[in-house]
Formats: C-alpha cells, structure tokens, sequence
C-alpha cells in the first residue's frame, strides 16, 4: 500500500456539465452506449475509500439495490445532522479539510469521492482534490445539477489521458499544485 493517498473524483456529466437532473434522476446517463463498465471496474481497483455526501448517500438508498454498492471499501459520508453509524458507512460531521489530511497521510490505496455537488465545492474551495476523473455523455440537458457550483476558487489541471468508451469520453486530469 502506498502512502499520500490521492483524492480522486470519478464521476460522469452531461456536456453541458450536470451530474444530474434537477429531480436527480440519472436516466439520460444511462441511455448512452458506451463500452463495457465504462472504466468503472478498473478504477474502482484502485481506492479503497469512497466519500460521499448525504444527499448522494440518500439518493444511493433509495435504488432498488440488494445490498450496499462499496460494502467491500470504507465508506464515509459527510453530514451536519447527527446519523447512526451502519455496518457499511461511518458518517461524518468533523472538519471536512482536517479529516481528509488524515485519511491522505495514511496508508492505503486511493480515495474516491462519489458525490456530490455539495461535498465536491468544499473539496474544490479547500484544495483538497489530487484528480479528477470525468466522464462526459453526448447529452445537453440544459438544466439539472451542475458539476461545479459557483464559488471562489480556481483549480490548475494537466491533462493526463483522455479514453473513449464507445459514446462516452473520459477525460483524466491531474490537479497542478
């Protein structure tokens, strides 16, 4: 296992750079061709965290699942309102910047956050984002959840692969420090 874990954001978007719709269905999403797992299998190889915001973790609850999605990796989800602790997921509501310094320091492979739009700006605005690995689908959808909220904050990346799965790019960028 390596140390200086890298937080990496795995995730896919319209074109127009939503992550949802605003009723959070991801239907469009999956009325794209694309190739195979679309990368996810070999990506997920590589973390043994997952982080996630509340909303993301509700709205992975809800899906007609039979059983916790990441149930064979650490699971934490950010929260401010008090949740009792499963067998699959520790909440959190501790510092957002001081709790990711741990878990990067610490030995392991590397760290993933799921979602969302919420989770993500704080990550965006404290720096703490090493990758960013985005999916995009030939779909405009013209309003919904946008990737990337406003705020006051600007991300430097270099531009490591791109992939084409079939209709869908994958662009891999490193955050330049």
């Amino acid at each position: 296992m390596k140390q200086h874990r890298n937080v990496v954001l795995f995730i896919a978007a319209s074109l127009d750079g939503y992550i949802a719709t605003k009723d959070d269905s991801l239907e469009w999403l999956f009325q794209v061709d694309g190739e195979g797992d679309n990368g996810f299998a070999a990506f997920y190889e590589t973390v043994d965290t997952v982080l996630m915001g509340k909303r993301t973790y509700d709205w992975i609850m809800e899906q007609d699942m039979q059983e916790f999605p990441y149930k064979n990796k650490q699971s934490y989800v950010f929260t401010r309102s008090s949740v009792t602790e499963t067998e699959n997921v520790k909440f959190i509501s501790d510092d957002v910047s001081d709790f990711i310094q741990h878990l990067k320091h610490g030995e392991g492979k590397d760290v993933w956050i799921v979602g969302g739009g919420e989770l993500l700006h704080t990550f965006l605005q404290e720096k703490l984002l090493d990758e960013l690995i985005l999916t995009v689908a030939p779909t405009i959808l013209g309003d919904g959840i946008p990737l990337f909220k406003k705020g006051d904050y600007q991300l430097d990346l270099f531009l490591k692969k791109t992939k084409r799965f079939n209709q869908f790019v994958e662009l891999h960028y490193e955050v330049k420090r």
